[in-house]
């Protein structure tokens, strides 16, 4: 056990790991000695940012919990603490469960560990981080909660009401992120297309990344998880507009069948899905759309299912993920419906819409060869450079894997001439 070390685990989402990187830059200025995701935990605190989603990220969390509870009994940790969305939802079970942690916090009291600890927060650093990320990218959170009702996502048990940051505020910060050597913006939230109209009574979000691209040093900006209803169409015209917005959109459709829209209650039909995602292809020409869907919901039929796979094969998203569906308690799906689909349907209809996906790639990447894209290098492995086109988000889609002859700068840009494709990967030579 290290004195004055801490080390902070953060599972789940990305919004996840700004609540991290803002705690690790309070730690850091009250002098303690910070890491992030550590191959060894031996800190005198170890916190875990936990992650509530679905069943299998809640399984997750619970068993990090457990395997440092076991590192604090035999004395390789010091003080066990727990924050973030599992803790907000299940806070007394877990007390309950798990007796070795010293106190559980929810999503949005953290700062109280720091007065747990003697120390003070500072306000006046509320919103600077030490990024976990590579310095040339970050995650730039616009908004908390959600006012969406969707019948299966426990997202507003946990975070309560879609809550919008202040205009100026963001723009602060991502200005501030440019002058400490940040290029790379990943704009995110709950629901990117909700932002301002609880603060501003209006769809603001085309305003937002306007100013947004306005930021001095700001290379790429890139948008992740809009919502497909009441769509704020104008920010198309943003994207057409600023050479630093990625033609790139996140947007969640989850299904496509009118009978699982309504059950999902997404407030959307299937016409109206169509129409949107033509003309987002028509108002942005060459967007590249990543999506996710929900397989395995109740009520779910073989008949709903092939419909979504016919959407899938006929709108080809540049990039897809799925997941399969899980009954969480408290949610309105868990409250009305029965969980009626087996789990190994669930799992069969999530491999075949991932293999059709898959399909899709490799046809998508085809057409790239030959091409020279800009291109963002993240690290290197092995032989290969590791860098991104405007159309790929860190962790989630495909790299381009590059072979130089002149070294690479971590965090430059270069022009990459794509000579071989693979469904998740492509190959190229810096020109």
């Amino acid at each position: 056990m290290r004195k004055h070390k801490i080390d902070i685990i953060t599972l789940g989402c990305s919004k996840n790991l700004v609540d991290s990187e803002l705690l690790m830059k309070q730690f850091e200025v009250n002098g303690f000695t910070v890491a992030h995701d550590p191959g060894k935990v031996n800190g005198e605190i170890v916190i875990v940012n936990t992650c509530g989603f679905i069943g299998a990220a809640q399984e997750e969390s619970v068993n990090t919990i457990l395997e440092l509870e076991q590192a604090k009994n035999t004395g390789r940790i010091g003080k066990l603490f727990v924050m973030g969305c599992l803790s907000e939802r299940f806070a007394e079970d877990l007390k309950t469960e798990i007796q070795g942690v010293d106190k559980f916090y929810g999503k949005f009291n953290w700062k109280e560990i720091l007065k747990d600890v003697g120390k003070a927060y500072r306000d006046d650093l509320a919103n600077e981080r030490r990024l976990s990320t590579p310095s040339h990218y970050a995650y730039l959170k616009i908004s908390e909660g959600c006012n969406r009702k969707c019948s299966y996502c426990s997202i507003p048990l946990m975070t309560g009401k879609h809550h919008s940051r202040p205009m100026e505020e963001i723009v602060a910060e991502a200005r501030s992120l440019a002058k400490n050597g940040v290029k790379e913006l990943q704009v995110i939230a709950q629901d990117l297309t909700y932002y301002g109209r609880d603060f501003y009574k209006r769809a603001a979000l085309p305003e937002l990344v306007e100013r947004l691209s306005d930021v001095k040093g700001i290379e790429w900006i890139r948008l992740h998880y809009a919502y497909p209803a009441d769509f704020p169409m104008d920010l198309l015209r943003v994207m057409r507009e600023r050479d630093n917005v990625c033609n790139y959109l996140d947007i969640a459709l989850q299904h496509i069948s009118d009978r699982m829209l309504k059950r999902m209650r997404r407030h959307i039909t299937k016409a109206e899905t169509q129409k949107l995602m033509a003309e987002i292809r028509e108002e942005a020409p060459g967007i590249n759309l990543r999506t996710t869907f929900l397989v395995g919901h109740p009520g779910e039929t073989d008949d709903d299912f092939e419909e979504l796979k016919t959407f899938v094969r006929e709108t080809k998203f540049e990039r897809m993920g799925a997941f399969a569906y899980s009954h969480e308690t408290g949610v309105y799906s868990y409250l009305h419906y029965r969980d009626d689909v087996p789990e190994a349907v669930k799992q069969e209809r999530l491999d075949e819409l991932m293999l059709i996906q898959q399909e899709i790639a490799a046809e998508k990447n085809e057409l790239l060869v030959g091409k020279i894209l800009k291109t963002i290098i993240d690290r290197k492995e092995g032989d290969f450079y590791v860098g991104r086109t405007e159309f790929d988000s860190p962790e989630v889609d495909p790299e381009v894997l590059i072979n130089s002859d002149i070294p690479l700068k971590t965090g430059k840009f270069y022009r990459v001439k794509i000579e071989k494709s693979a469904p998740f990967e492509l190959y190229g030579k810096t020109v």
